[in-house]
């Protein structure tokens, strides 16, 4: 009998900020980032930490500055 994969959950939250400008940077980068609420510089929001928004914090992670909270 095969078993389910269940996704491992994430538990707790992350602070990220927003530490550089997106001018210059790929559509995309700028589509995570207010994906993450971020609008720009010095804006911060804290977060679930689940995969999803660790996948979003590792594909634009030179514009933030991350923390766990």
């Amino acid at each position: 009998m095969l078993e389910k994969k269940t996704k491992a959950k994430v538990e707790g939250r992350v602070k990220v900020t927003q530490i550089k400008s997106t001018i210059g940077r790929k559509p995309d980068q700028h589509a995570t980032l207010i994906g993450l609420g971020l609008r720009g510089i010095r804006t911060e929001r804290i977060l679930e930490d689940t995969p999803s928004v660790r996948g979003m914090i590792n594909k634009v992670k030179h514009l933030l500055d991350v923390e766990v909270v």
